[in-house]
């Protein structure tokens, strides 16, 4: 396959996401989403949101019905103790991560920008000059 070649992927952020999911509730922990709520098509408690970001446990024992499919989280959570439906579509999702320890992963804010920024330009032949990568380091 020559190097020209651009074959469009989905994105792997539910996949990611799943896998630590599973990972961390595995290992007895809580896992917790952060979420950007002010991107089109978050469906919150408003009076959850602090500083446009939401903290969301989705742990078997705190949301029921969770379903992490390619376009989005839903799930039933509590919120001061009344149940409401959550969706958050999986480009707001910022982060996830056991409350206990940290561990887990962030994700960047947006995979599409990312993907278009980590292609060369057509006057740089051979991605020189390019801006730093969008991946970080999760202690």
């Amino acid at each position: 396959m020559s190097k020209d070649t651009h074959i469009s992927m989905t994105s792997n952020r539910p996949y990611l996401l799943r896998a630590l999911y599973e990972w961390i509730v595995d290992n007895g922990l809580t896992p917790h989403i952060l979420v950007n709520a002010e991107l089109a098509g978050v469906q919150i408690p408003a009076h959850a949101v602090r500083n446009g970001k939401l903290v969301l446990n989705i742990s078997p024992t705190a949301v029921q019905q969770l379903d992490m499919s390619s376009d989005s989280l839903s799930c039933s959570a509590r919120f001061s103790g009344q149940a409401m439906q959550v969706l958050v579509p999986m480009a707001t999702i910022l982060a996830i991560y056991a409350q206990e320890n940290g561990q887990g992963m962030m994700f960047a804010e947006d995979m599409q920008q990312a993907a278009t920024a980590a292609e060369p330009d057509d006057d740089e032949p051979d991605g020189k000059n390019r801006d730093r990568s969008h991946l970080q380091l999760v202690k």
